[in-house]
């Protein structure tokens, strides 16, 4: 169950416990049922109250009941950017391999793989790009993020993800935003696989939509929050919750369930969204419109008009510009864009881009249509036709330079290093005597 609404101010309680929210008060003397009142800030207490983020969470133990974290391996998680040599080339790879189970049981904190960032959480300033690859569901542990918020995009299989909030059924064609400190975990049902754009800094907001109106893109009302949910539930050997912290991975142990809030209120909390819900603009005369009429959710930064991160989605939709060359056009960028296919085929690269996989490229790294989309479009008759029917492309942008890891290069060894081929056909059209 869910109460929909994008950034608003919400109010649950579990069902089992009528009147576990206090009245008039948020910190009274002595809470309903005996629960203890915490509150879990996402920004500045003295932020302008629009962009003021808190909730009240009222629980039957407050999470400080742990022992001390401890470090934890963190496999092929990272924020070192400068492991290996920067590589300025377009970068595209293959799907990324999920490992089986029984033989390597991987859970979604165990497969969490960074594949590209740039900046630091201490500074407060920066985003990473994960893939995540995992065969069983996470047990007696948890992770919160202490560094910035997970903006979740399954591919393959769906997780139902249990908050401090509530839970969360997320399938692929659903995206999913856990905010900084939020504990959740992760569970899956086979082989699962999918994205995350991390951002330190900032948090996910819908974008301006000026001369558009009103309406249009991300509508509020399609973005869903969970319920109030608990479980009181010893666990004598011991659960695990995971920091993820500066980078680094941390374990601390309990003996309960984290996800014992009876009742909660406020207007900083996990949600979803659907991308079919998604209210495209497109251009319906000649040429196109940028990318940007395709955002879902950006992280501002100080700079007007410019993100820290921009999620962006390429949906079905119709083509119908006169005179106009459809596919994207070729393009240099000041901006940084990773690209991801959740399922289909995307119009530009209809070969060697596939479910699973994803592109990378960077600042001022020249893109575009390969040899044999430009010649089909160069000669297609234009009238009204579908783009990209059963297919869901997006694209996390930045206007950080973001450097890849070794994982992504090297190791993973998913790294399509034929990628540049896919231009060697394009030939001159060039003829002086042909206005």
């Amino acid at each position: 169950q869910y109460m929909s609404g994008f950034g608003n101010e919400h109010v649950s309680e579990d069902p089992r416990c009528p009147g576990a929210l206090p009245e008039g008060q948020n910190n009274p003397q002595v809470c309903p049922y005996g629960l203890y009142a915490e509150q879990l800030s996402g920004s500045a207490f003295t932020c302008p109250r629009p962009t003021n983020k808190r909730s009240w969470l009222y629980r039957i133990l407050p999470s400080v009941c742990h022992k001390p974290f401890k470090p934890l391996e963190e496999g092929h998680l990272t924020h070192d950017w400068d492991e290996i040599q920067p590589d300025p080339n377009q970068l595209r790879w293959k799907p990324f391999e999920i490992p089986k189970a029984p033989q390597n049981k991987m859970d979604f904190v165990s497969g969490l793989h960074t594949l590209c960032g740039a900046g630091e959480p201490r500074g407060r300033n920066g985003i990473a790009v994960h893939i995540f690859v995992c065969n069983t569901s996470m047990v007696d542990r948890c992770l919160y993020n202490s560094d910035g918020d997970f903006l979740i995009v399954p591919q393959q299989g769906k997780l139902l993800i249990t908050t401090e909030f509530g839970k969360m059924l997320v399938e692929p064609n659903e995206i999913c935003v856990i905010q900084q400190g939020m504990r959740f975990s992760v569970e899956v049902f086979g082989e699962t696989r999918g994205y995350i754009l991390e951002v330190y800094g900032a948090h996910f907001e819908l974008p301006d939509l000026g001369p558009i109106g009103a309406n249009g893109l991300a509508n509020p009302r399609d973005f869903l929050v969970p319920v109030a949910w608990y479980e009181d539930r010893q666990v004598p050997g011991g659960y695990t919750v995971i920091s993820k912290y500066q980078g680094k991975l941390f374990a601390a142990q309990q003996d309960f369930s984290p996800f014992n809030v009876v009742a909660w209120h406020g207007n900083y909390t996990p949600y979803k969204y659907h991308l079919e819900k998604f209210m495209v603009i497109n251009a319906v005369a000649f040429d196109h419109a940028d990318p940007s009429i395709f955002t879902v959710l950006t992280a501002k930064t100080t700079r007007a008009g410019v993100a820290l991160a921009d999620f962006v989605i390429f949906p079905p939709r119709w083509g119908v510009a006169n005179n106009t060359f459809r596919p994207p056009y070729y393009h240099r960028n000041c901006m940084s864009e990773f690209m991801g296919l959740i399922k289909g085929h995307y119009e530009a690269k209809e070969e060697g881009f596939q479910p699973g996989g994803g592109s990378l490229h960077s600042m001022m790294t020249p893109h575009g249509p390969d040899a044999d989309c430009f010649e089909k479009a160069s000669k297609a008759k234009l009238e009204p036709e579908r783009v990209a029917d059963g297919t869901m492309a997006f694209m996390f942008e930045s206007s950080l330079s973001l450097a890849v890891t070794k994982w992504g290069l090297q190791t993973s060894n998913r790294l399509d290093k034929n990628y540049y081929k896919c231009w060697e056909p394009l030939k001159s059209h060039f003829n002086p005597k042909c206005k």
